[in-house]
Parts: C-alpha cells; structure tokens; sequence
C-alpha cells in the first residue's frame, strides 16, 4: 500500500531531474509504500526521454510522469496533490536531493500526530563552485533558503514558514483551502514566486500549525549562474514583486509597505557591523526588493 508520495514539478530540467531522481530512488522505506509523481510542467527539452529512461533503470520503484500544460510552478503543483495516490504528499523541486529517510521522516511525522496537516524540514544550501565570499546569511535567504531550527519536532518559529521544496501534506486536511494560486510561482524562467508563502498563509489563518521535521533534510544545489549580481538583481526585485501581489491578494498592502520601511532600518543598522563587501549586497538586495514591491504591477 502506498503511504505517502513524493511530487517533483519540472521545467526544461532534465538533468538536475534526474540527479534528484538519484536521490529519491535511496529512500529507506519499502518500495511499495511510497511513489514518486514528476510533474512534466510544458518541457520541451528531454526531461519525458530521461525519465522513461531513468524508471526503466529501476523497475522496482513507483515512478511515474504526468504533464501539466498549465503554465508555473502552481499549476504543477496543484497537478501532483491531484495525481498523489497516497493520504500524505511531499514536495521537493528539480534542483536537489534528499536524505534518505526523508520520505520516512514525514510519515513518521504524521503517523505519531494525527491532528497535523502541514510540515516542512531541513535546507542545507550547496554550492559545487563553493560559497562566494560575498555572501551573508542574510543575502543567502533569497538565493538558497536555508533552513535548520535544531534536532526536534516543533512548530516553525513565527515569521518563518517551509521552503516550496521541502513541504508536505496531510491531503484530507487541505479541503477549504484550495490550492497553490496560479497568478504566483514561477513561469517559464520567471522569478515571481510565493505561491506557496500564500498557501501557508491561508493555512495558518485556518488556524493550522505548521511543523518542523528535522529528519527530512533536502540539500538546495545553487549553480554558479545564480550567484552573479544580475540574476541576484533580477531575484531580489521578483522577491518584492510577489511579496506586493501577495499583500494585494490578502488586503495588506499598507501593512507591508509599512514593514518594509522598518527592514531598511534594520538593513541600514547591519551594513555598520559587516565588511563593505557583505554590506553592498545587503543593500543591492534591499533596494530591489523595494524597487519590486513599491512598483505597481500592470494586468
């Protein structure tokens, strides 16, 4: 019987896809109590040949591959919850790779918490090239969302919610909720994200208590291609693009500019303790992230 599924959207990733693959086919629970569902989100490069090759290669695993012709991350998303057969549902991306009781974490998780519909585990950030210098813990949060709040179950600190890829589901206890909302998450290569900001929202507004698993450890690999100021610029702006679309959906917008005025202070206040270099990425991630939330979207 299957007990939990493993959903991977993807887009025109073939071969970060099956890295992860390689990850997920090491999972230490018996083969016929798991499946992993790819969602195929309108890839045009050879993400449908690698996988059939991939699953072939290891026939005692339940991998499978849908399309979703919806455009983003949301559509894939919504599509995999839809195509799980299993009562529980994890969400990882392309570009990673998990432990091997990662599967086994979120099930004994909920097994032992009945009452539980959301968790999200550990990001460790990875860097193949090596961490660039430049780097604070505070410009990483964009780039890698790194996430580790110690060795025990406990719900997620306030202000902190899971990474879209180290999430999962109590399937039964998402019904009221809806899904990931299309007019979020990323599109073709487009950075607007916090599809699933909003969803973990609405969830604690329902009053739900999102928990952290320590035990389902997902590694981030960022490339050398997202460590270069233009694409850190072309982030950080998105980062504020959606954190604007995000406050309009939920009728905060005030609120928000409101706070975002009190991180320049707090941004102003922490470029005095670093070295010049940290400080100038600091504030080159600042000023874009205001420049996308105080610029007013055209439908």
């Amino acid at each position: 019987m299957i007990r939990i599924s493993l959903v991977i959207p993807t887009h025109n990733r073939a071969a970060q896809l099956v890295a992860a693959l390689e990850s997920v086919v090491r999972q230490d629970l018996p083969r016929d109590e798991w499946e992993c569902v790819v969602v195929s989100n309108n890839s045009t490069d050879d993400t449908e040949a690698r996988f059939a090759a991939f699953a072939a290669a290891h026939p005692g695993c339940g991998l499978r591959l849908v399309a979703e012709e919806g455009p983003g991350v949301s559509y894939a998303r919504n599509r995999g919850l839809r195509e799980a057969q299993a009562p529980l549902v994890a969400f990882i991306d392309d570009d990673e790779r998990v432990n091997e009781g990662f599967l086994r974490a979120y099930l004994e998780f909920f097994e032992t918490r009945p009452g539980a519909v959301v968790a999200g585990g550990r990001i460790v950030a990875e860097y193949p090239a090596g961490r660039p210098a430049w780097m604070s813990k505070y410009v990483e949060m964009p780039i890698a969302n790194p996430m580790d709040f110690g060795e025990r179950v406990r719900p997620f600190p306030a202000g902190r919610v899971p990474g879209g890829g180290n999430m999962a589901f109590r399937r039964a206890g998402l019904a009221g909720y809806g899904g990931f909302d299309p007019t979020l998450g990323r599109v073709n290569g487009e950075l607007i994200g916090g599809e699933e900001n909003d969803f973990f929202e609405r969830l604690l507004l329902g009053g739900e208590t999102i928990w952290y698993v320590p035990g389902a450890v997902m590694w981030h690999i960022i490339p050398p291609a997202k460590l270069t100021g233009a694409y850190f610029r072309r982030l950080s702006y998105n980062v504020g693009v959606s954190q604007r679309l995000r406050a309009e959906i939920h009728r905060r917008l005030p609120k928000t500019f409101v706070l975002e005025i009190a991180k320049w202070a707090a941004t102003l206040v922490l470029c005095c303790t670093m070295p010049p270099r940290k400080s100038r990425w600091l504030l080159r991630m600042r000023l874009e992230i205001s420049r996308g939330l105080f610029t007013k979207i055209k439908n």
